[in-house]
Parts: structure tokens; sequence; C-alpha cells
């Protein structure tokens, strides 16, 4: 097997933003309930990553 590579135009940052948004949106449009409360979760989750990963604070595994 063989891995393709693909050359990113975005920022992880950028994209993380974008999914984010598209998690929101569709949050938006449902109902109230759980699968609702699962895609605002999300999106808060993508919000915050890029900001955990470069943190000073995180430590590698020990």
């Amino acid at each position: 097997m063989k891995w393709q590579h693909v050359k990113q135009t975005v920022s992880f940052k950028e994209r993380l933003s974008a999914w984010a948004e598209q998690l929101r949106e569709q949050a938006a449009r449902l109902k109230p309930g759980l699968e609702r409360e699962a895609k605002v979760r999300q999106a808060d989750v993508a919000a915050h990553l890029d900001e955990w990963v470069n943190s000073r604070g995180l430590q590698p595994p020990k």
C-alpha cells in the first residue's frame, strides 16, 4: 500500500475553524436534543484543539 501525500493549502488552524463553523451551522438546523448537543460539543472540541496542542503546558507522554 502506498500513501499519497496531500499538500495542504490552508493551515490546520483555519481548517479546524472552518470545521467548527460547519458543525455549529449543522447544529443550528437540528431540533434540540442529543444529536444537536453532540454537534455543538464537536464544534467546541475543534475550536480548542489547536490551542491545546500548541500550549506551553502540554507535556509529552511518560
